[in-house]
């Protein structure tokens, strides 16, 4: 018999309920992310096991569930409660960033468009990789119908009809042929398997009590894997608040809007602009994103 497990916790009062509606609204197909209302339903693995994980979103108390094809508890609540904390980016300090900069001459803008902006969070890191590599130097369009394929490709259904995202074991086994009939190119096919198997193989590890800079050099010496994919992976799959995404060309484009400058910004220009804002360098290029409403970053 299938297994069903729910946990809550309380929402803050600047909950912004839509920014993390529209992170799990970019595959339009809804193959493994489904919104209804205030409720999102995502296909995911765990142990191996296929799982919809539901959450929804109240006034004042969100509510995790997760519905196992298995007789047993995907996860103890203890790792629920975490989980929900994570996804909803709830242990991100926010309020220290806004108050610090609540006058700043340049951002202050942005913060009072934008209050209580956090960031969403992956279900695991390793989703936050997959998705960083396939989004490499492509549109997010481009990047998300080629997620789809490669979920269509190596996903498992959970017995809702949902499709569960691939883990680190079944792309570690992916022939590369197969990721590239899913758009990948080469060297980011030979990039997410090395990563996948080197996951397997204990070669690295991206336990959630590790330094993120630690994990940050780990990934960093790994072929494919360069500064912003480092920084997306730390914000989206650990909520690391200080990476650097000076390289991504929507922060540039947005940083340019932000200054009113006649050019957009180099990488190294980019780079010190966010620099006077660490420990949240990251945070600040969220801000960033959310001028481009239209997008999920």
């Amino acid at each position: 018999m299938p297994s069903t497990q729910s946990v809550s916790l309380p929402l803050p009062s600047d909950f912004r309920y839509q920014d993390f509606i529209g992170f799990h609204q970019r595959d339009k197909t809804e193959l493994s992310e489904r919104v209804d209302g205030m409720e999102i339903h995502k296909g995911v693995l765990m142990n191996a096991i296929p799982c919809r994980l539901s959450l929804s979103l109240g006034s004042e108390i969100a509510t995790m569930t997760i519905n196992a094809d298995a007789d047993e508890n995907a996860l103890s609540d203890s790792e629920m409660t975490l989980l929900a904390g994570r996804m909803l980016g709830l242990q991100q300090d926010i309020a220290g960033f806004e108050s610090k900069y609540q006058n700043h001459p340049d951002i202050s803008r942005l913060l009072s468009h934008q209050h209580g902006l956090r960031i969403p969070q992956t279900t695991t890191p390793f989703e936050a990789i997959s998705w960083a590599i396939t989004g490499q130097l492509i549109s997010v369009d481009a990047a998300i119908s080629i997620r789809r394929r490669l979920i269509e490709a190596t996903g498992k259904p959970h017995s809702s009809g949902i499709w569960c995202l691939p883990d680190e074991h079944i792309l570690a086994n992916t022939d590369i042929d197969t990721y590239r009939a899913c758009g990948y190119s080469n060297s980011k096919a030979t990039t997410l398997q090395r990563i996948a198997k080197a996951i397997v193989a204990n070669e690295l590890d991206l336990s959630p009590d590790r330094d993120p800079t630690d994990i940050g050099k780990a990934l960093l010496a790994i072929k494919g894997i360069g500064p912003w994919t480092v920084s997306y992976v730390l914000l989206r799959g650990f909520g690391y608040l200080d990476g650097s995404l000076h390289g991504d060309v929507a922060v540039r484009r947005n940083i340019q809007r932000l200054l009113d400058s006649d050019e957009k910004p180099t990488e190294k220009e980019a780079q010190k602009w966010l620099t006077e804002f660490a420990p949240w360098r990251a945070l600040v290029a969220a801000h960033l994103w959310a001028m481009d409403k239209d997008k999920a970053y």
